[in-house]
Parts: structure tokens; C-alpha cells; sequence
């Protein structure tokens, strides 16, 4: 397997390669050269199969040789160590939990998959060389990759995020852990942390330097993994007369674009929703066909406040950049604030459930496509546990929240973070403390 640019100016690469790069050097983002559909045994029989199993055969494709078998085989074990429930909200609708992982966010898969496969590539040099994760994060990334690479053995971790745009708890998750894991808190947005990261990564007076690659769902180990959720679903359904439609809630659109990978593969999945917050640059752009990225704004859903999303761009790659295609298979809704917390309230008080403000989104998006078509099992990804977001949870739900052990833990710890608000002032951190 090997990978190309989708800015299509510079060589293609292994996987080992692009995990390493997480950008390549025309700026442009990876992306498999080839995806071969699995074969029709593997999903008449995914039943039988247990999760590590289904997702070994989804990526191996995508590692190829650059891991051995045994090796991957042990990855995926080690990074599936938790479930991944579907709760029944109606008959037409439920929730996929993908937060029962060590932060509580869907990101911790992808996050373990990618620190076990650098943990693996540093153990194969005969000359250790430490490699920096530079990443940004908006919420629930940044506590991820802190937990996934902490004590990874030649792997140094810079996470900058928004000043006062993560909740409490987020922020705890990400600034609390030292050793290899350096957190930067940054005067202004997600989009503006983004921006930093990739410049540093095209900074010639940094490249030799420090090897930096990327845990953002731009680099291909954090993006590829995403695919299992979708899997893991059609396992748990086990049925046959009814079209699957998922709605996932959407910021750099890295797990909707995962899902269409898995679509790819021959999981036969019938549509995809995405809802978005205020921050609704691709609704927008299936509604007008005018694809402008914006400045970002903060909401209660902040893990989704993106203005820019960086995945998008590999969508238009899987439809050839043929909006009509993509309308095919993408419906895009967006909802307020208040909108979100009416969900909350509703899902509450109606269907005894508790959903975080991502959840609730692709609730909305979901019951708003539903109302053009009935007759599918709709799926709406539960992204992050609702303790996250007790400050922005309505009252009436936020005191039936219990607070798992695994921040009870956290919450005395004291925030350890650099404050900047330039690229410049990034840089020289980044070549000080080489």
C-alpha cells in the first residue's frame, strides 16, 4: 500500500511514511492509493467475529507490510480494549457510545493506534531519534493523544489549544500528565492552533531539526482506525430489511470521511448525515455548491468548532470532486445552541437518555433526515461522555451525571501549559527545547 498527496505534487509514500510525515511535503494530505472492498464472507460472518478480529481485517490493507500480521494483530487488541455500545433510543434511531475508552472520546481509538504504531517504527531503528506529535486540538483530541502517547518511548507530544474554548474537564485531560506531554495554551481559536501546526510542519528552519508529524485526523494512523466504529455497528444490528443511515456530528470531518472509507470497503451503508454546529461550512456547501471555509465560533459543541475543515478535502477526493455524487450519499444539516440544548432536554426527559451536545447534534440531524425517509435503522454517533460538558449541560441533566473515577482522578491534578498567541513564538519553543 502506498499513499499519495491530494495535493498531487509530491512522491507517494508507505504507510510507515505518512505516519511518520503526517503531512506530506506539498502541504497536501495523504491518501491510499488504492481500497480493495472486502470479501462477502467477512460480512456474512462478522457476527462471529469479535472486534479486534473485524477491525484487524479492515486495516490491514492500509498498513500493508509495514507492520508484520502478528504485530498489528496485538496493536488492535491492545487499542480495542473497551466497548462500544448501541443504546436503542426509538425504533428507528440509536446511539453509538464510542466513549467508554480511557478519556472518554471517540478519539481514544485512533489516538492508541497511532502511538502503538510509532512505538513499533522507533523500535525497529538502530538509532533512536525522537519524534514530535504536534497537534491541535478543540477539545476532546488533545486529551487523546495525551493519554494514547504518554510514556511512548521516543515520542515527544506538543498539544496547543484554544484558551478558554475547551471545556474544564478537557482541559484537565490534556494539561495534567508532564513527562513527554507538553500542552500550549493559545490566545485565540482551534483554527488558529491548526494553523500553527501546519506551518511548523512546511518551517524549513525546523525540518532537520525536530521530526514532527502530526495526531490530528489529518495523519492517516488517527483517521484510518475511525473505519471500526461503523463495523463494530453493523455487527451489533444483525439485520437485513432495513437500509442503515448514520448521522455523525462533524468538526474536520475526519470519522464521517472514515465511515465513506468503510462504505468503500462493502459495508453496506446507505447514507450519511452530518450536523454541524453554527460552524456549517459543508452543509452550507451542499446546500449553495459554494465551498467556503470561515473563521470559527465558539459553541457548546466546541469540539465541532471548526471553520476549516481539513478532512473535507479527502471527501471530495472519494467522489472525484463531483458535488452531485456527494449529495448522493451526504445530507448536512446545522442547529444552534439553543437547538442543542432543547435535544438534550428532549432526549432527557422523552427517551430517559443522556447525550453530550456533539450526541445531541447528530440526534437533530439525524430525526431531520428521517423525515424524508422512515424506513431506514438510523445510527447518530455519541462522540464524547456528557461529564465532559457539565458547564454548558443544562442543570435539570447535569446532576444525574455521575463523574467516572477516571476524572475524579484528574481534577485535583495541577494545569502544567506554555502560554503563547504567535506562530513565532511556537517556533522558538520548538527549537528551544529540541
Amino acid at each position: 500500500m502506498t499513499y499519495f498527496s491530494l495535493n498531487k505534487e509530491a512522491p507517494n509514500v508507505s504507510f510507515k511514511e505518512a505516519v511518520i510525515r503526517g503531512l506530506a511535503p506539498d502541504k497536501g494530505l495523504y491518501f491510499p492509493s488504492e481500497i480493495t472492498p472486502l470479501y462477502q464472507d467477512y460480512f456474512d460472518s462478522i457476527t462471529s467475529k469479535d472486534n479486534a478480529t473485524i477491525a484487524f481485517e479492515v486495516i490491514q490493507q492500509f498498513v500493508g507490510d509495514d507492520i508484520p500480521k502478528l504485530e498489528l494483530k496485538k496493536i488492535v487488541t491492545e487499542v480495542l480494549s473497551f466497548d462500544f455500545p448501541l443504546k436503542t433510543i426509538d425504533e428507528n434511531s440509536s446511539a453509538l457510545e464510542l466513549y467508554h475508552g480511557p478519556t472518554l472520546a471517540f478519539k481514544d481509538v485512533g489516538a492508541r493506534f497511532m502511538a502503538r504504531c510509532l512505538g513499533y517504527f522507533n523500535r525497529q531503528k538502530s538509532t533512536r531519534e525522537n519524534v514530535t506529535v504536534l497537534v491541535a486540538t478543540s477539545g476532546d483530541t488533545g486529551g487523546a493523544v495525551a493519554s494514547g502517547f504518554y510514556e511512548v518511548d521516543g515520542v515527544d507530544v506538543v498539544i496547543l489549544y484554544p484558551s478558554g474554548k475547551v471545556s474544564d474537564i478537557q482541559e484537565k485531560q490534556l494539561t495534567t500528565f508532564g513527562k513527554n506531554i507538553t500542552a500550549i495554551e493559545v490566545d485565540g481559536t482551534f483554527d488558529d492552533c491548526q494553523a500553527m501546526v501546519k506551518k511548523a510542519f512546511l518551517d524549513e528552519n525546523i525540518q532537520g531539526k525536530r521530526t514532527l508529524t502530526s495526531a490530528n485526523s489529518i495523519n492517516v494512523a488517527r483517521w484510518l482506525p475511525q473505519m471500526f466504529y461503523y463495523f463494530f455497528t453493523y455487527k451489533q444490528l444483525q439485520f437485513k430489511n432495513k437500509d442503515l443511515v448514520f448521522s455523525v456530528p462533524s468538526g474536520n470531518f475526519g470519522n464521517i470521511c472514515a465511515g465513506m472509507m468503510a462504505q468503500r470497503l462493502g459495508l453496506p451503508i446507505a447514507h450519511f448525515v452530518t450536523g454541524t454546529n453554527a460552524n456549517n461550512v459543508v452543509p452550507e456547501y451542499l446546500n449553495t455548491g459554494n465551498y467556503l471555509p470561515k473563521p470559527s465560533v465558539s459553541t457548546i459543541s466546541n469540539a465541532m468548532d471548526v471553520g476549516a475543515p481539513s478532512n473535507f478535502i479527502r471527501i471530495q477526493e472519494l467522489y472525484g470532486n463531483n458535488i452531485d455524487a456527494l449529495r448522493e450519499n451526504l445530507s448536512g444539516y446545522s442547529y444552534t445552541d439553543d437547538q442543542t440544548r432543547n435535544a438534550m432536554q428532549f432526549l432527557f426527559q422523552e427517551k430517559e437518555y443522556i447525550a453530550d451536545p456533539h450526541g445531541a447534534i447528530g440526534y437533530l440531524a439525524l430525526k431531520d433526515y428521517l423525515q424524508n425517509d422512515d424506513k431506514v435503522q438510523g445510527v447518530f454517533l455519541e462522540t464524547a461522555h456528557p461529564v465532559k460538558f457539565l458547564d454548558v449541560i443544562p442543570t435539570s441533566i447535569a446532576q444525574h451525571i455521575e463523574i467516572p473515577n477516571s476524572i475524579q482522578a484528574i481534577m485535583h491534578k495541577e494545569k502544567k501549559a506554555e502560554k503563547l498567541s504567535t506562530y513565532t513564538q511556537l517556533k522558538d519553543y520548538l527549537l528551544k527545547t529540541n
